[in-house]
């Protein structure tokens, strides 16, 4: 049976999915995939991730704005994100976080915003979805300052030190990994820090259209990465790991479950029976 699996973050309101997302989504369930969260990053891209969450099935989201785009989160753009946290289909609070690679947003605008949405993830309960780049040293400060309130959460697509791994484990954070994995140029050091999340810390996602993982054999004939590619992923994370690919599907998509509460979704439950609700009890 194909091993089912969940992808944590998906991009799919990006234009580039427009003309074919249903094809999309097919391919997604035809590759095991039994679930995605589609990924909010403005407040325009949340509403539309929103949307469509309500006319696809197996779909959740996030709401809230991307640190690059920290610099418009006023006060009433918050209050949109706030307002869309009320809605059932929205799982969790984000993309939020810090970015000072690029400083798209002043650095300053990017901390506020960050602040702004750990007390939304506070106030509603959900769990927050974290974007961390070259900012580790202010990240963890500020998300230390809230985490004992959150219920939770990801830090999306990690791609850092083994130092900054196991400061986000000790805060019980949950690891997202991605198609970075696969890129032999830059992700190499992934191999063996991965096999140090602990299996009831591990999340698998695309970040569609990005990071189409470059493992691919045949290479696909566009450079868009997407959601049925999470394959990939899942074969490189067990080979890191060592471990048989069921298994790490088995538990990232139980984990996801659990984060997310995606126990209130009208999953596909017959792909799901393989999978173990209780949380593995792994340690470091």
């Amino acid at each position: 049976m194909t091993n089912p699996l969940i992808d944590i973050g998906a991009n799919l309101g990006h234009e580039s999915f427009a003309s074919d997302l249903p094809d999309v989504l097919q391919r997604a369930r035809d590759a095991g995939l039994v679930h995605h969260l589609v990924t909010g990053t403005t407040l325009a891209a949340s509403e539309h991730a929103l949307d469509i969450c309500t006319r696809y099935p197996d779909l959740s989201c996030t709401a809230g704005i991307h640190p690059h785009e920290a610099a418009t989160a006023s006060a009433e753009v918050l209050s949109g994100i706030r307002a869309l946290l009320n809605q059932p289909l929205v799982k969790a609070v984000g993309e939020t976080g810090l970015d000072f690679n690029r400083d798209f947003s002043p650095r300053p605008a990017q901390e506020k915003s960050f602040n702004e949405h750990l007390a939304m993830a506070v106030e509603t309960g959900k769990p927050v979805f974290l974007h961390q780049r070259d900012a580790h040293e202010r990240f963890l400060p500020i998300l230390k300052e809230h985490r004992d309130s959150l219920s939770g959460g990801v830090v999306h697509c990690f791609t850092d030190s083994r130092e900054a791994l196991f400061d986000y484990l000790d805060l019980d954070m949950y690891i997202g990994i991605t198609g970075w994995i696969c890129d032999e140029r830059r992700g190499k050091h992934l191999h063996e820090l991965v096999a140090s999340i602990p299996a009831n810390r591990l999340l698998l996602e695309t970040d569609a259209p990005y990071l189409l993982p470059r493992s691919l054999r045949p290479k696909p004939k566009t450079r868009r990465n997407e959601p049925a590619w999470l394959t990939e992923v899942l074969a490189t994370v067990a080979r890191c790991c060592e471990r048989p690919a069921a298994d790490i599907a088995a538990g990232t998509t139980a984990n996801a479950v659990r984060l997310f509460g995606l126990d209130a979704v009208n999953l596909e439950t017959t792909n799901l029976k393989t999978v173990n609700p209780e949380p593995v009890t792994d340690t470091l």
